[in-house]
Formats: C-alpha cells, structure tokens, sequence
C-alpha cells in the first residue's frame, strides 16, 4: 500500500501541478479602432510536448462559442462568432488567446477552458467596450449587446465611456485660458487708468464687452469639459475654449493700439501668442482625427504659449506704463525739450522715489 502511495506522489512530483495555472487577467476593453478583438487566455504552467494533447473550449456566459481538439486538429465554432480562431502554434508556449472581427465581438464574461492530459483549468475574462469621449456612428454603448449586469453611471453592461485626456491634463486644458483671461483683465485694468482718453471711450467699451462674452464662453467651455460623464458635452466645452480662445489675439492687438501703438516687441508678443493659438488648433484637430488621441500635450503647449503672451503684454504694459509717467512728470518740470538722459538726471531724486514707489533710503 506505501509503496503505491509513495508512486503516485512520485508521479505527481514529476509531472507537476495537477491545476493549470494562468495570467490574472480580469478583464479587457476594445474601441472602434480595433479591426480584431483578442480576448487574452495565457497558460503559465504549459507542459505538453505536442498540441494533440491540448484541448481548448471557450464559451461566453454558458454558451460555448469555440472549441479546439488537439487529438484531431480541429475547430468548432458557433454560429454568430464565425470569425473566432486561436493560434494553434502558440498553445505550446501557453496562449490560447481568442481572436474575432471587432463586428461579432459581444460584451460579457468570457470562459477559457484548457486540458492538458489529466490536468486542466479555466479563467474568466470580461470583455468590456470603452467608448471615445467624441462619439460617432458605431461608437454608441447601445450598438452592443450587454448581458453583464449594469454597473454604475459611467460603466453600464461593459460600456465604458473613456475620456481623451488624463485628469491632470484637462485640468491644463482649463487653466491655462482661464489664467489668459485673468491677464487680459490686468492688461484692461491698466489701460483704463493710465491710457484713458476721450477718443479711446468707446474702443474701451468694446473691449469691455468682447473680453465678458470670452469669460462667460470659456467658464461655460470649462464646466462641460471637466465632469467628461458626456461625450458630446466634452466636446462641446474642448471645442468652446479652443476656438474662443484665439479672440485674445484681437484683444491683445486692441489694447496695444489703444494704450501706445504698436512696437516691435508688441509685435513680437502678437506672433508668439498667434504660433500658439496655431499649435492649440492643431493639437485639438490631431485628438479628433485620432483614434487613440496622443496629442494631448501639443494642444496644451498651445495654450500655454497663448497665456505666456497674455503675460508679457501684461508686464510690457505695466513697464510702458510707469515710464510714460516718468516722462510726463519729467516734461513738466522741465518744459525745455531735454534729452532723455538729461532728464532723468535732473529729476529731483525725493520725486523719482515716490514715482517709483520706493520709500527713500532703502
């Protein structure tokens, strides 16, 4: 009795694990890019010398879809899933991959059964469809067939609704108009208080009115890219700030003409800001076109081209500004026409001081 005992374990020491063992896999997701969808079965403890001792069933919830006898070389397929095949000359190395059309792919657990000999196992993968933030024909959750249970409000029967951009990326995407528009609000201040005149009133009221309904378009553009829950939303609010965004160009150029006219660095900020707006729009066409959209980062470069030039002008406005005050103060007290150079000199140094802002002494 020992002896047979002691034979048997013998014999399962030699032949190893009486389980097959395979790949944590719980689940996997195809899109509208897939021409071919692969649900992954991947054997780990493979040690058949031939695939005449393999046999393969797969079956979606309790209906087998696909069988493969390895003692006769031979595939079995249902019906609605003709496009359904493995690798036979990877089930050596422990693939038993399933393979279909992306057409006649349905949503649901997927069991993959393998026998090897006298061992066998199985493991249950869960094909799910993730769906484009942009949806198009086909593209819809309710093209599929959803025989898993609902899941919660932004995965249902499988259909997972996937966004273009991380969560730290929108949160670029928005910050960086917003933060624009705040400088644009800066650059208005300081027109309003030291370029104001007579003849600039109604460009200034123009401003005004264009640079309110920018911010209203843009928080409006933010507030329905961000939750993302929505496809269309998000694509309407992404397309929203993109596009209005580059009514700051025309801001920009307004304020410069109505403050001090334009300069070489005035134009120089302009055209930063206009590349910018460029590398925004395309970023924002290559997403659309794509169908794993990687672009992500050149839009959002973009953006924060268009934010950086909104702070120049800013800084640029700011310094003009306070040396324009420093000449008229100059040019009053000294009516006779003076050299530039010959002016600041012969400002009275307490005077610069508090033009400055400076508390004398320090």
């Amino acid at each position: 009795m020992w002896p047979l005992v002691a034979a048997l374990l013998l014999g399962s020491c030699c032949c190893g694990s009486a389980q097959l063992l395979f790949s944590n896999v719980k689940s996997v997701e195809f899109t509208k890019c897939n021409e071919t969808v692969v649900i992954p079965c991947i054997v780990l403890n493979v040690e058949a010398q031939s695939t005449e001792e393999m046999y393969v069933k797969w079956k979606l919830n309790k209906t087998y879809i696909f069988i493969y006898d390895g003692s006769k070389n031979n595939s079995t397929v249902e019906t609605n899933f003709t496009s359904a095949k493995i690798s036979v000359s990877d089930l050596l190395k422990g693939d038993a991959s399933l393979k279909m059309e992306r057409q006649q792919a349905v949503l649901g657990n997927y069991t993959c059964e393998v026998t090897e000999l006298s061992r066998e196992g199985k493991t249950v993968i869960e094909l799910k469809y993730r769906m484009d933030s942009i949806p198009d024909q086909g593209s819809d959750c309710s093209y599929h067939t959803t025989p898993t249970p609902a899941g919660d409000e932004k995965e249902k029967g499988g259909c997972k609704l996937a966004s273009w951009f991380s969560p730290n990326e929108k949160i670029l995407i928005v910050i960086f108009p917003i933060l624009a528009i705040l400088l644009f609000w800066g650059k208005f201040g300081i027109l309003t208080l030291k370029y104001k005149s007579t003849r600039t009133n109604k460009r200034i009221i123009l401003l005004l009115v264009a640079g309110l309904v920018l911010t209203v378009i843009v928080v409006v553009g933010a507030i329905l890219l961000i939750p993302g829950e929505n496809p269309v939303k998000s694509a309407s609010g992404l397309g929203l700030i993109v596009i209005s965004i580059g009514t700051l160009i025309l801001l920009q150029y307004n304020v410069f003409m109505t403050a001090f006219g334009m300069t070489s660095f005035t134009i120089a900020i302009l055209i930063t800001q206009v590349l910018g707006y460029v590398l925004a729009l395309v970023g924002l066409c290559l997403c659309i076109m794509a169908c794993e959209p990687v672009h992500g980062p050149l839009l959002i470069s973009g953006l924060g081209i268009i934010a950086l030039a909104e702070l120049l002008g800013l800084v640029y406005m700011k310094f003009v500004g306070h040396l324009k005050s420093l000449v008229y103060v100059a040019q009053e007290l000294f009516p006779k026409p003076l050299p530039s150079s010959a002016i600041y000199e012969q400002l009275p140094t307490r005077g610069l001081y508090n033009l400055l802002g400076i508390s004398e002494g320090k």
